[in-house]
């Protein structure tokens, strides 16, 4: 049985547990991250910058390169980066045994043997300190704990495309933002919102004007906040009233330090449906967040099941 194959549906995952293969993958998604944000045209709220969940890893998907594309992906079932070409270049770039720094040579090079320019920012955002991509030394990187993550993120990309389903209005796609490095799908009321003060360690404020320049309901999964990580909910700007919803659905609570609401990834993974306890979880909270600041939800809800009387009957 391969480390793919290993395990449950929902795997077990102790943050303390792999906090080296973490580190590790934060600054390597952020390299191949910033490679798709030179090469890819501005995107409302950032959106042409993450990666998305792939039956292999985390992929770039397709990259404007002139007349070309290519994209970029990590495997974590072979345990490589592979970079293919529409011309049909290609390069692999094994992830065992690997340095950030080494594998920021590795990438940057393998690019240029395809042709691909590059000129990315030489260091990360959002975590302080921000060391060089190219003076760090940092090495770590288990194969199965790495595997058991992208496992992770399978799961809770399957449960989060279900709730965006239900969303008629403005919603991002479920995708990976490598600078707080967690899965996250966003619902828009369609209203502006407040400027956003900004504040993420080593990123400007701008960069996340962007990204919060209209009201919004977001949530996620990131590997932190609870033992296994957690599922997370949050508003902006938070209307009065959100910390204080009453009737939380189990194992949820408010989290005042990070202004959002969690749901423990072990609560979910340990609960006779999973996959309810987390639509429960995602339902609640986007509720709460959507009455308070009085979002016309009929207008922008919908049923994904709406043509399901009609396919039955042919």
């Amino acid at each position: 049985m391969t480390d793919a194959r290993a395990g449950v549906a929902w795997p077990e995952l102790r943050v303390d547990d792999w906090e080296p293969t973490r580190r590790s993958l934060h600054m390597w998604t952020q390299i191949v991250g910033k490679v798709r944000l030179a090469h890819a045209p501005l995107l409302n709220h950032w959106w042409q910058v993450p990666l998305y969940v792939s039956p292999r890893g985390l992929t770039t998907s397709a990259i404007p390169l002139g007349i070309n594309a290519f994209d970029m992906e990590f495997d974590f079932v072979d345990h490589a980066l592979a970079v293919r070409v529409s011309d049909g270049g290609a390069a692999t770039i094994d992830l065992r045994d690997t340095s950030v720094a080494r594998f920021h040579r590795d990438v940057l090079g393998a690019l240029r043997s395809l042709g691909i320019g590059v000129d990315v920012s030489s260091g990360p955002n959002e975590v302080d300190p921000a060391i060089p991509f190219a003076e760090d030394t940092h090495v770590g990187y288990d194969p199965t704990a790495a595997n058991t993550f992208w496992r992770q993120l399978v799961q809770a990309d399957r449960v989060l495309g279900q709730f965006r389903a239900r969303f008629t209005g403005k919603v991002s796609p479920v995708h990976f933002f490598w600078g707080s490095f967690d899965l996250a799908c966003t619902r828009f009321s369609g209203r502006l919102a407040p400027r956003h003060p900004g504040g993420a360690p080593n990123c400007g404020d701008w960069v996340m004007e962007e990204g919060y320049s209209h009201e919004l309901s977001s949530c996620g999964f990131w590997p932190g906040g609870a033992a296994e990580g957690a599922f997370y909910s949050y508003a902006y700007p938070e209307p009065v009233g959100f910390a204080d919803a009453a009737g939380l659905p189990a194992g949820v609570f408010y989290d005042a330090g990070l202004r959002q609401y969690l749901l423990p990834y072990e609560f979910a993974r340990q609960a006779a449906d999973p996959d309810g306890a987390v639509m429960d979880f995602l339902e609640f909270t986007y509720g709460a967040a959507a009455d308070l600041m009085e979002w016309d939800r009929r207008a922008l809800e919908t049923d994904p099941h709406r043509w399901a009387h009609k396919a039955s009957s042919r």
